[in-house]
């Protein structure tokens, strides 16, 4: 039988609201952003250690890893967006984007391109190679809340404030079509992966899905009792993610018009979930500080199936929402500087191993930085330089752990 979605890890190390999130393509790293103004590039194998990058001086409210890895894009209140290297010896560069904080970036198929969007309601597309502006576009009447390239490359969506979902031809910057009808302030949008339906979110707590072949509204999900703040479609385009200020997760099987699970990992609202690019994997990130890493379980099988099969051991919920799971976490109540936290697989998520120190800060060329709060070491742009505040060594290694965790889990 199919199990449930079950929490993996999860880790602390930002100090406030965690805002965005993106898997590598390999499903190696984890980038988190935050409103303490961080990146955190968690990489989760072989071993568990973070790189912590600072230079924005402002909330980091999106961020997307390049379609080769190989860069980090960020965008932030200070209206800047950054392309960092994902590594310790990593460096930034800044581009002075908008007149206003940044909403959203995004990298295009092919990594050549990066599309903003901006509280100075515009759009605008850069050319990597060139390091220069393309283009802008400038129908939105009001804050450009999120904006994003089609699988192929071909078109751009934006939403925002202006109640207004728009398509642009990504080639000649032109306005192909404008959806209106969202119920209010659209906050998210995004493409499902094979680029043939087009879903945005928002403030009336619902999530609208359109059939681009056709231009038609296919699905609307009414399940969140709150804001709608972000969603995302699984690779196979038969599931679909969404986080809310309600401080749930939901699970939607769209090919049966249908939420399956609500999840209860969070305290407060839920502003960031994705898809890894297996699936195998999402995450979630919040207002509560933390950084949850679930394991889907989806495979092809019916929702009804996986009800019946777990009916002894999951709360059936009036239709659309199946099942509600509460994970065992330990919240991050009052978000403050700690040593990082890590929760290896098959561990006890309530107890997460302290393991220090393993986060390893970085700045940017520019010389931006903040003072250290964390047990870490320092990190200089082309130099490693040690710092500890305190001996802060585990009795075992990460592996050794891991390994007394199997042995027990056998006993």
């Amino acid at each position: 039988l199919q199990d449930d979605p079950t929490l993996a890890r999860h880790f602390r190390g930002h100090t406030d609201a965690v805002t965005c999130a993106d898997f590598s393509p390999t499903g190696k790293q984890l980038a988190t952003g935050s409103v303490d103004t961080s990146l955190i590039v968690w990489n989760l194998a072989p071993k568990a250690h973070a790189v912590r990058f600072r230079g924005h001086q402002e909330a980091l409210t999106d961020l997307q890893f390049s379609p080769t890895g190989d860069l980090v894009a960020t965008s932030s209140e200070d209206t800047t967006v950054r392309l960092w290297t994902p590594c310790i010896e990593g460096e930034s560069e800044v581009f002075r984007a908008h007149a206003a904080a940044v909403r959203s970036v995004s990298f295009s198929c092919d990594g050549q391109c990066l599309v903003t969007a901006s509280d100075d309601h515009e759009v605008k597309v850069w050319s990597l190679s060139c390091r220069r502006l393309l283009y802008s576009l400038q129908r939105h009447s009001d804050v450009v809340r999120c904006a994003r390239f089609s699988p192929d490359g071909r078109l751009i969506a934006s939403c925002g404030d202006d109640g207004a979902v728009m398509l642009w031809d990504a080639s000649s910057g032109q306005c192909v079509s404008c959806f209106t009808d969202c119920g209010g302030s659209v906050l998210f949008v995004d493409f499902n992966s094979s680029g043939t339906c087009l879903a945005a979110s928002g403030q009336d707590s619902s999530l609208r899905i359109w059939d681009l072949r056709t231009s038609k509204l296919t699905h609307l999900y009414q399940v969140h009792s709150a804001v709608v703040n972000c969603f995302s479609f699984h690779p196979s385009n038969n599931y679909l993610i969404s986080g809310s200020s309600d401080s749930t997760v939901k699970i939607a099987d769209l090919l049966e018009g249908q939420v399956m699970y609500t999840l209860h990992g969070h305290k407060g609202p839920v502003l960031t979930s994705v898809f890894s690019r297996s699936g195998e994997e999402f995450v979630s990130g919040g207002v509560d500080g933390q950084v949850l890493v679930w394991r889907t379980n989806l495979d092809s099988r019916l929702y009804r199936d996986v009800l019946r099969g777990h009916s002894r051991r999951c709360t059936a919920d009036l239709s659309p929402r199946l099942a509600h799971l509460h994970p065992a976490v330990a919240h991050l109540r009052q978000p403050q500087a700690a040593p990082i936290e890590v929760s290896p697989p098959g561990g006890d998520e309530s107890e997460p191993l302290r393991i220090g120190p393993t986060l390893v800060d970085t700045v940017s060329h520019d010389r931006h930085i903040v003072d250290q709060t964390f047990y870490t070491h320092t990190v200089s742009p082309g130099q490693l330089r040690a710092r500890s505040s305190r001996p802060c060594q585990p009795p075992y290694s990460l592996t050794e752990l891991l390994y007394i965790v199997v042995i027990q889990s056998l006993l």
